[in-house]
């Protein structure tokens, strides 16, 4: 990002002073300038501080971001499947695209255990939550198989 430079003449017509008292600011250290061959230039940001003027602060809005780990156990390879299925489906529609959530699947063979890994907004991520909450206790037979130790 470039900074607006101007010249003793502009800065003397901006604050209505003779183009000498503009140099004598500069010369005493009261006004910062760039000596540029013959010519001095200020920078905006210095003509604002000589003036008092806060600079203006790009606004930064506040976010909120929340990890989550979800594990269950329990779980076949076919119901993990269709339950990350459904997670990762449900994160990518009807959320804010620019701060989409994030959602990571793990299964473990040996443990029959599968973890989800979320990363979102406090909203999104609880409504994430909320549904698979809803997945996880109802009677819908996505997780009722009966898993084997082989």
């Amino acid at each position: 990002m470039t900074e607006d430079m101007y010249s003793v003449e502009q800065v003397a017509d901006r604050l209505g002073l003779h183009v000498r008292t503009v140099r004598s600011y500069i010369r005493s250290g009261r006004l910062r300038a760039v000596r540029i061959g013959k010519q001095y230039r200020i920078a905006a940001s210095d003509l604002d501080a000589l003036t008092g003027q806060a600079p203006v602060a790009p606004s930064v809005a506040r976010q909120a971001e929340v990890s989550s780990i979800v594990q269950i156990d329990g779980v076949d390879r076919t119901a993990a499947d269709r339950l990350g299925t459904l997670v990762l489906t449900s994160a990518n529609t009807g959320h804010d695209q620019a701060n989409p959530l994030r959602v990571q699947t793990v299964y473990d063979e040996q443990r029959h255990r599968m973890k989800i890994i979320v990363l979102g907004d406090p909203a999104s991520t609880a409504e994430l939550l909320h549904l698979l909450d809803a997945v996880l206790n109802a009677d819908n037979g996505l997780l009722d198989r009966e898993v084997n130790d082989a």
